[in-house]
């Protein structure tokens, strides 16, 4: 399993729109994030910034997001979301959810009953 984290600026007109796109995410997008192998998917929001985690538990995760980007449903999902956001300044040329470096993790005890 891979841990994955992105970052992308979200327009500040856009706050409510994007709040209430993400209250019902259509089954067709959640179905092809889960065909890529995508799980434990969640976006968090503070002072204009979009902050993504999601786990990846396939084999390649460029193949299954390039495939992800063809499907005709998570095209017509981003045509919505993308005019919410802008990448953030430090993005690559041509970047949109610039990834970031984990820098810690820790997975606690293994047993909880300490």
């Amino acid at each position: 399993m891979k841990r994955v984290a992105t970052v992308i600026r979200l327009k500040t007109d856009k706050e409510s729109e994007y709040r209430a796109m993400h209250a019902a995410v259509p089954p067709d997008v959640l179905a092809a994030l889960h065909r890529a192998h995508i799980a434990n998917y969640s976006i968090f929001l503070r002072d204009g910034l979009l902050f993504s985690y999601y786990e990846y538990t396939g084999d390649d995760l460029a193949a299954d997001l390039a495939r992800l980007a063809e499907d005709e449903v998570t095209r017509r999902w981003w045509q919505l979301t993308d005019p919410c956001q802008q990448p953030v300044a430090s993005a690559a040329e041509g970047e949109w959810w610039a990834p970031m470096e984990e820098v810690f993790h820790d997975e606690g005890p293994r047993d909880h009953r300490v």
